[in-house]
């Protein structure tokens, strides 16, 4: 069986889980918010322990690798490579705003377009848009409120999954919309995802893979 590692510490409270083949195999949520460090390697042995099965057993490790937290993507983007330069594993990295659009189409096909929107501060977004068929429409990116009005097409066929506030949903008038205010990490949809990337060979390079932060990370002196 090909087992895969799926690490996400984009948010306050993490999930570590494995699957096999699309489907979940072995889950845990922490319950530590902002303690990532602390609990991760922990709960990756458990998860591993649940299903009986040793670290050098996973075929490749996939990481949420943003937006989110910029502490919280260094700790699961770190420890994930060690585990593979240990291991001699490959390494996927997944864009959170993808994998809610790939959620939505899974629940809710034949949409036009499928638009994730996190709010990243105060009147700013992460933001991505992508067609029925996942093509991406428009690339993850980082954009002030007003930027966003200037960006979507208001007259197809709408699924939103957004954390954002409902005038802001609203001041992008579109036409025909339904909106997911579940912005969690789906760990069933992920599963999929991230086994069709694995048969893809969708891989990246240890050395040059970075986090997906898409916006600027202030500093105070």
């Amino acid at each position: 069986m090909k087992y895969i590692l799926h690490i996400d510490t984009s948010t306050d409270t993490g999930i570590i889980a494995i699957s096999s083949n699309g489907q979940v195999l072995s889950y845990l949520y922490t319950e530590e918010t902002r303690n990532h460090a602390g609990v991760i390697n922990n709960m990756i042995t458990e998860v591993a322990n649940k299903i009986n099965i040793s670290l050098e057993q996973i075929s490749a490790v996939t990481v949420c690798a943003g937006p989110g937290s910029y502490t919280g993507l260094r700790i699961g983007l770190a420890t994930a490579k060690g585990l593979c330069y240990a291991l001699d594993k490959p390494l996927m990295l997944d864009n959170k705003l993808a994998l809610l659009a790939y959620r939505a189409r899974q629940q809710h096909p034949s949409q036009a377009q499928y638009i994730s929107l996190l709010v990243a501060r105060e009147k700013e977004y992460f933001v991505s848009v992508y067609g029925e068929d996942m093509t991406s429409i428009i690339e993850p990116q980082h954009v002030t409120e007003d930027q966003l009005k200037g960006l979507i097409r208001k007259d197809v066929q709408t699924y939103i999954i957004a954390d954002a506030p409902e005038n802001v949903i609203e001041n992008l008038h579109i036409s025909d919309l339904k909106i997911d205010r579940d912005t969690k990490t789906d760990l069933i949809s992920w599963s999929f995802y991230s086994f069709e990337k694995y048969n893809c060979n969708h891989f990246v390079n240890l050395m040059e893979a970075e986090p997906f932060y898409l916006k600027q990370v202030y500093t105070h002196k």
